[in-house]
């Protein structure tokens, strides 16, 4: 019989995982808004992406991630995951592949859902974690979406089925968490903070950039919105 805290890990994970394709089955409904609201929503939504990310990297990956590292040994991985997403940045642009923003989402779900299943190995509050990480792939899953359908490269069906199939990365990973990597820590702090340079980098580089708007101050309160959500389930 399975154990009950195993199983709870891996729903818990699950449905963390199955937000990104209900953000991707909110950017499927057009036609609703006037154009002018439309846009602005988008906007919205891109910055609440950018702050929720934000939010990952300052309140998890990096406060976690230097838990167990020297400041030299956080500082390097930190700098490797930046130079790491820079490298996969210019690949992704090279090839034209539409695909920073969904390299963002999963370089954010994938240490997540390691630290999820850690953090139910050691007895920690993996509840709360698995609804920040799900209030995060949320937007995500929304701006990925419209990056990937804007390349005319998928249909919104194979988006969504895509997502869906990422989602079980999510049990999967927490399952590694949970049984190989809890008496490993120094080797989850230093993915955590690689993802966190990451993440980042491609804010930086990627995100921020098409949250502004001409005539429009809106958009950006997404981003403090999409932060606010990840300082209320970093206080729970």
């Amino acid at each position: 019989m399975a154990d009950p805290a195993v199983v709870y890990v891996v729903i818990i994970a699950l449905i963390a995982g199955l937000a990104m394709p209900a953000g991707g089955l909110l950017a499927c409904v057009e036609g609703v808004f006037p154009d002018w609201l439309d846009e602005e929503l988008r906007h919205g939504i891109l910055a609440m992406g950018a702050g929720a990310l934000l939010s990952a990297v300052a309140l998890v990956l990096v406060p976690d991630g230097m838990k167990d590292l020297s400041t030299t040994a956080s500082c390097i991985s930190f700098l490797l995951g930046a130079l790491g997403f820079m490298v996969l940045d210019i690949w992704l642009a090279r090839n034209k592949v539409p695909a920073s923003q969904l390299a963002s989402m999963l370089s954010d779900f994938i240490p997540e859902s390691i630290a999820l299943g850690t953090t139910a190995a050691l007895g920690g509050g993996s509840v709360l974690l698995g609804l920040l990480v799900a209030v995060q792939n949320f937007p995500e899953g929304f701006n990925a979406f419209r990056e990937l359908k804007a390349s005319g490269t998928y249909s919104s069906r194979k988006i969504v089925l895509i997502f869906t199939l990422m989602a079980l990365l999510g049990p999967g990973m927490a399952l590694i968490g949970y049984f190989l990597l809890a008496q490993y820590t120094v080797v989850v702090s230093g993915i955590m903070l690689f993802a966190a340079g990451g993440i980042l980098y491609s804010v930086l580089q990627d995100i921020a950039p098409q949250v502004r708007m001409e005539n429009s101050w809106v958009p950006p309160l997404g981003g403090i919105l999409g932060f606010m959500i990840g300082m209320l389930g970093f206080s729970l």
